[in-house]
């Protein structure tokens, strides 16, 4: 679809083009092209910018490419938080509407409440270790952060997973010596799951730490949203934004082991926060989930709206 001789043979079947991923696989002189059959055909186009940087790349420089001549042709720009639309404006000069992202656990699909353990268990999932995971730092970071909390009296664990095919085997097999040194953690290397058996999986966790290095936004801290699981995430890009709640959603610098677990402290049973976690397989982590999900129905026909508007501002044009 996005190509300037589909979009010419195909003019009469759509009235806006919607790009939202996958622009990577593009050259900018390719996406110029496809905008100029837009104009042509005199079809507008809404652009959500979704990765200011993209995960899936060590050199930016294309993607930046890709964005200069997107964000500057788009009738309309939608973004997922504030932070990302500023960030718009103060690099291109134009504002994004902010539209949240909506839920990933589909409403009618079960959402686990986890399987209860007496140990508070703390994971990391490096996946197929894509550009942005740092294996190792995240490991060495997690690994010294649960040590701290072990030794001001958690009882507390880590896991850490990756999928039996991973994309930089010197970095696999550092997660694997760094795991193998460490007390309380566990190493998973199994293929890579699909939708239920990730959601089992997070259920189980009482937090969940992101291993990233850069991005800007993401869905997978959209899923323990709806989960109820917590989610400890290196300060990088806008993800803090996405949920403005310090009880899921807490911050530290990348690297930085004092700063994670401070993060996590209260998640694990440190210190006196007033309320007790939501642990896996609790009523209270069951109740945090019916909250979610009544949040997110609430949620999803102030976004149809929201886009609905997007769509027809643009076509008013």
């Amino acid at each position: 679809m996005v190509d300037p001789a589909w979009v010419r043979a195909h003019a009469d079947a759509f009235e806006v083009m919607h790009l939202h991923f996958g622009i990577e696989s593009f050259t900018a002189a390719h996406l110029t092209a496809t905008v100029a059959a837009l104009r042509a055909a005199r079809r507008p186009l809404v652009f959500t910018v979704h990765d200011l940087t993209n995960p899936q790349l060590t050199d930016q420089g294309p993607h930046v490419a890709q964005l200069d001549t997107l964000i500057a042709a788009a009738d309309a720009l939608v973004t997922l938080t504030q932070g990302a639309a500023e960030e718009i404006e103060r690099r291109w000069g134009r504002r994004a509407v902010v539209i949240a992202h909506p839920h990933v656990l589909a409403p009618e699909q079960p959402a686990p409440a986890g399987r209860p353990s007496a140990t508070a268990v703390v994971g990391l999932h490096l996946r197929d270790l894509r550009p942005n995971v740092d294996g190792p730092g995240a490991t060495a970071t997690l690994i010294a952060a649960v040590a701290a909390l072990r030794h001001a009296g958690a009882d507390v664990r880590a896991h850490v997973t990756l999928h039996d095919r991973v994309r930089e085997d010197a970095a696999r097999d550092a997660v694997r010596r760094l795991c193998a040194d460490a007390d309380a953690v566990t190493l998973a290397e199994e293929p890579r799951p699909d939708d239920a058996r990730l959601v089992a999986d997070l259920a189980d966790l009482d937090a969940c730490v992101l291993p990233y290095t850069h991005g800007t936004h993401s869905g997978w801290v959209e899923l323990c949203w709806d989960l109820g699981v917590p989610v400890a995430a290196p300060a990088v890009g806008h993800v803090a934004g996405q949920h403005l709640d310090p009880a899921f959603l807490a911050s530290f610098p990348p690297g930085q082991a004092p700063r994670l677990a401070a993060a996590l402290a209260p998640l694990v049973g440190l210190g006196d926060t007033g309320t007790a976690p939501a642990r896996p397989g609790s009523a209270a982590r069951v109740a945090l989930q019916a909250r979610r999900r009544a949040e997110r129905a609430a949620q999803a026909p102030r976004i149809a709206a929201a886009q609905l508007a997007v769509y027809r501002g643009v076509l008013e044009r």
